[in-house]
């Protein structure tokens, strides 16, 4: 069999996991000519055109399919590099349109959306140190920056960065805010900003707006020359509507189900990828491996799981599978194998699931049962936690469990807490607008906020903006509110934000066990009363150790005491309330002697002081033994 009829085998068995080799346009010689090969999947359509600026968009270059084969191909030395093109399809209805190459690296700038001919320089890349000094991500601090790049920052007229402006902007603040990670929503070619990417037609695009691929290989590389790791969205579940581009693209169910009900999104205007279809699988784990060895991308974070797990997850009719139950055994499978090909081929990519419920394992080892993940995003945690600060202070005691019920469940899975897009669009408020109070309380609250997502297990993810406290909410189609750090509210919480990310790389006890139990012990849970809650983040070294008191009343608790490990001197090593990250303490709390007496579980006692709203953290300055 030739090499390019093995090819298309594979990718009918769902085996070929780099297509794009296969489909799409290539420059290749063929009996001594120069010229370009064009493929398409497209096994139902009547006939196919190649059309494009190098014919006038006729049908003078008419493509050929073998009537055992689903694809469509021509050879020509018509077109040139940086021409546009299109396939015009008819389809088996007989109607004809214009569709856009599914395999196409590079599109028009939207509204247009042509596919552009463009052959990737080939790079050599410098990287190659940050790669191999990977480690262990679970034992290692993981702090996410996560940014729209359309909206980051933008010229004066609107248009976003490209990444060569984003090389030399985002990279510096994301080094000098001290998060270890930049992870990006969708990057791929999508038609309509308003998605923010997640209604996506180009699965193997980096959309036009922000430069050229090879740009962003030369961001990636400088990111990791700074010690800076770079994670994407992706959206395999799902894709855009638009009848010009993956939609009925042979005019039948191509990469959509057969069943109409399967096949709509009701709830996002979008069409469902056929996940047991091999055609589909060899499509979107081509698509992962893709971003993966092209981009050097160090993890990628598979959006929208719940929809491709569960047939009732989404509005309207249902149709339930052979067990009479709601599993999408196709969505749950394609998952599988999509992480057991990418740990197969890259063991040190970080693969992430934003998935919402509790009824499927999601982290762990495919051969465990679970889906593979190395992480899932905790948006129970986010929920819960974000109701209790938006809470009027009187309530809080009453409704102490949202704020603590995650200590039951968080050795569940392997979670990264996020807080995310999602929960600053849409009529939600910024971080800061949810909280409670003045603008002084809120932002006292969202200092401590930040210190409870920084100490409760798992790793960290925050939106951009939040890092100084943006009033307003973010807006897709609009650059960041930058003028905030004029204020020096704003500023000082930025600071805060700077110098909490330092505090977390630099502490092991924070991240080193964070996925064992052993991480964590509770002092007072309990303490609704007063609404004071109070644990101890642990590493390796039984002597290395955090003691994390959140003060969540407006009261200012004078003579406060909690239990310890050890006798010895404890002093405070952060304070919410400091001047400089905008509260009104001038000094910090003086060191804390133990004294011999019982707390809970705990021999020894010390007593300090816990701002109002305000957060402290303590550490052992001597241990006697």
């Amino acid at each position: 069999m030739s090499n390019e009829k093995n090819k298309l085998e594979q990718f009918k068995n769902g085996e070929n996991f780099y297509s794009q080799q296969y489909f799409g346009s290539h420059p290749i010689v063929r009996g001594n000519q120069n010229g370009f090969v064009f493929r398409v999947w497209a096994p139902n359509a009547q006939k196919i055109w190649l059309v494009g600026d190098f014919n006038g968009w006729d049908q003078s270059l008419p493509m050929k399919k073998e009537e055992s084969s689903e694809v469509w191909e021509i050879f020509t030395s018509i077109p040139k590099e940086g021409d546009l093109y299109k396939y015009l399809v008819k389809q088996a209805d007989g109607r004809e349109i214009y569709k856009v190459d599914p395999f196409a690296n590079l599109f028009e700038k939207r509204p247009n959306n042509a596919s552009i001919m463009y052959t990737i320089p080939e790079k050599k890349w410098l990287d190659e140190q940050w790669r191999r000094k990977k480690k262990d991500y679970f034992k290692q601090p993981l702090n996410i920056y996560e940014v729209h790049a359309s909206s980051w920052r933008c010229e004066e007229d609107g248009t976003p960065y490209t990444f060569k402006q984003l090389k030399d902007t985002l990279i510096p603040y994301v080094k000098e805010m001290g998060f270890s990670h930049i992870e990006f929503m969708p990057l791929m070619e999508h038609p309509l900003g308003e998605s923010w990417g997640y209604q996506l037609i180009g699965y193997f695009a980096l959309s036009s707006y922000y430069g050229t691929p090879a740009e962003f290989q030369d961001f990636v590389e400088a990111c990791h020359m700074n010690d800076i790791g770079v994670l994407i969205d992706w959206v395999p579940g799902h894709f855009c509507i638009n009848d010009d581009a993956l939609a009925y693209y042979d005019g039948t169910s191509q990469f959509e189900y057969d069943d109409p009900v399967r096949a709509e999104n009701i709830r996002w205007g979008a069409l469902n990828f056929d996940l047991s279809k091999p055609q589909v699988q060899s499509f979107l784990i081509s698509s992962a491996l893709y971003w993966i060895e092209t981009f050097h991308v160090d993890g990628i974070r598979v959006d929208a799981v719940s929809n491709m797990l569960y047939l009732d997850y989404d509005e309207g009719p249902r149709v339930w599978n052979q067990e009479g139950g709601n599993r999408n055994w196709d969505g749950f499978y394609f998952l599988q194998k999509l992480n057991a090909v990418i740990k197969q081929t890259h063991p040190d990519v970080i693969m992430i699931a934003e998935e919402s419920s509790s009824e499927t394992k999601i982290t762990g080892s495919v051969e465990s049962g679970a889906l593979g993940f190395d992480y899932k995003w905790n948006l129970g945690w986010m929920n819960d936690t974000l109701r209790f600060y938006e809470m009027d202070a009187a309530f809080r005691k009453y409704n102490f469990r949202l704020l603590t019920f995650s200590f039951m469940y968080m050795m569940n899975e392997k979670y990264i807490l996020p807080l995310s897009h999602d929960e600053v669009v849409h009529g939600k408020r910024s971080l800061m607008h949810k909280m409670w109070g003045d603008r002084y309380k809120q932002f006292a609250q969202l200092r401590n906020l930040y210190v409870y997502l920084m100490t409760h297990p798992g790793k960290k993810l925050l939106f951009m903006g939040c890092e100084w406290g943006q009033f307003l909410e973010w807006k897709s189609n609009e650059s960041l509110e930058w003028i905030d750090l004029d204020d020096v509210m704003n500023f000082s919480m930025q600071h805060f934000i700077k110098t909490l990310n330092r505090f977390y790389k630099k502490e092991k006890a924070l991240w080193e066990l964070d996925h064992v139990s052993e991480t964590i012990e509770i002092i007072d849970a309990d303490n609704n009363q007063e609404t004071v809650l109070s644990f101890i983040r642990k590493g390796k070294d039984e002597k290395d150790f955090l003691i994390i008191i959140l003060n969540f009343s407006p009261i200012e608790r004078q003579n406060f005491v909690i239990g310890v490990p050890f006798s010895g001197i404890y002093e405070e090593v952060l304070n919410t309330e400091m001047q400089e990250f905008g509260g009104t303490w001038t000094e910090s709390n003086q060191i804390s002697v133990t004294r011999k007496e019982s707390f809970k579980q705990f021999d020894y006692q010390i007593q300090t002081i816990v701002p109002s709203l305000g957060a402290i953290i303590l550490k052992p300055k001597i241990i006697d033994t």
